[in-house]
Formats: C-alpha cells, structure tokens, sequence
C-alpha cells in the first residue's frame, strides 16, 4: 500500500520493518482493493490518503514511550489527521478530547489548550493510534471490519515486543480488549498499563475523570530513566 487516493503513503522506516510481514498479507490486499474502490465510486474518505499512517510517521517504533488507542477516526469534514483524539488546527475540540483536557487540568495543572492538535505528544514518543485508520465522510464506523484492525493488532503486538517499558493507556472497553494481550507489569511483565472509562460525555464520569493517567504515566516513564512526557500543548 504505497500510494493512498494518489498521495504517497509516509511511514517512518522502523515501522516499515517491523510491519513489511503485513503489507503482503491477503488481508491487506483486499484492504487496499476495498479503498480504491470507494474512491472511485467518488467517495470522500478521511484522513486523507497521505495522513493513514500518521502516527507511525510521527512516533517510530524506537521511540514509542506511550500508546494511546483509539477506534475509529473522526468522520467529519477537515477533522482526521491520522492522530487518535487529534483535529486539526481550527477544528473545534471534540467532547471527548474536551474530557481529556479536564482531566490533564486536574492531574497536572495543565491549563486547557485552546485546539484540539496533538502533534506534541505524537513527536515526544506518544503513539496515538486509532484501530481502523480511515472512514468515509459523514458515516461513523464505515470502515470497521476491512482490514484495518488485524494491521493494528500488528502495530501494537510490535509495541509490546520492546525491551523497553511502554505506558498503555486504555480508555474504555474496546482499547482494553484490544491490548489483552500485553506484557503488564501487574502480571510480571515490563508494560504499565493503565485502565479507565472512555472520555466520552456518556462514560467519563465512569472513572476516566480522577483516573490521573498522565501522572502516573510521567512517574512510570522516570522511574525507568526515561523523559517524561511534555503533556502541555503549544498554540497552533
């Protein structure tokens, strides 16, 4: 899958390796046959082509510190960029991200950004991926089911096969299902994985506000001599 609607598809080199198996795969033929056929049929499908594997352009495999796992990306007009969570610049914050600022603020004192763009965190070693990577403008969901989940069940048993300590942070019933299989450090293994409710307006007042995820990630990362991470966002 080396061009997507016409643009080049980018992908950091690490990733490139650890995932060359996958590219090959049946499954990710038919994926890509899916794609071109719903652009030819003049369907709009978001992020655009160039942006599919954004996050793993952004956050290479050597430099993943912590995985933040979405499901699908936004449906709407010039909001998907790649990034779970994530709008672009300009986009008003969707409610769930709005949760996760709240959050922020309460954990860290990190006063609200006024966008919705996650880049800074993308850059620092933040892996901010959603588990189907496009979905057609307009209709939420559209894309579940093509292909896109068993790639990223690949993206995130490579994550967990690092000698280094990775923070997982699982919010809701379908990331949690999803990372299962990771090497936890509550059952012996070297991972930090931390559990809450989705930031949904429906669900964040189910344990994900007071979860205080990115402080404990932060004292995760330090406490193996790692940086911690810069959870603070620079205006846009």
């Amino acid at each position: 899958m080396t061009e997507a609607q016409g643009q080049s598809v980018k992908l950091h080199d690490s990733w490139k390796a650890a995932l060359a198996g996958e590219f090959e795969q049946p499954y990710m033929h038919a994926l890509k046959q899916f794609l071109t056929t719903e652009k030819a049929a003049g369907k709009r499908i978001f992020p655009k082509g160039g942006e599919w594997f954004r996050a793993l352009d952004l956050t290479p495999l050597d430099k993943v510190k912590v995985v933040i796992l979405g499901q699908d990306p936004y449906h709407g007009l010039g909001q998907a960029h790649g990034l779970c969570f994530s709008v672009q610049p300009g986009v008003r914050t969707p409610p769930s991200l709005v949760n996760i600022y709240k959050e922020l603020e309460s954990d860290l004192g990190i006063k609200r950004p006024a966008h919705g763009f996650l880049e800074h965190w993308a850059r620092q070693g933040v892996l901010l991926l959603n588990s189907v990577l496009t979905v057609e403008m307009g209709m939420a969901a559209s894309h579940q089911g093509k292909g896109w989940e068993r790639f990223t069940d690949a993206i995130v048993r490579a994550v967990n096969a690092k000698t280094k300590p990775v923070v997982f942070m699982l919010w809701g019933n379908y990331a949690q299902k999803k990372a299962a299989f990771v090497d936890s450090v509550d059952k012996g293994g070297r991972h930090l994985v931390l559990k809450a409710a989705h930031p949904s307006p429906l669900s964040a007042h189910n344990g994900f506000l007071g979860c205080r995820h990115f402080s404990k990630a932060n004292a995760f990362l330090e406490a193996k001599g790692m940086a911690p991470i810069d959870w603070s966002l620079p205006d846009v």
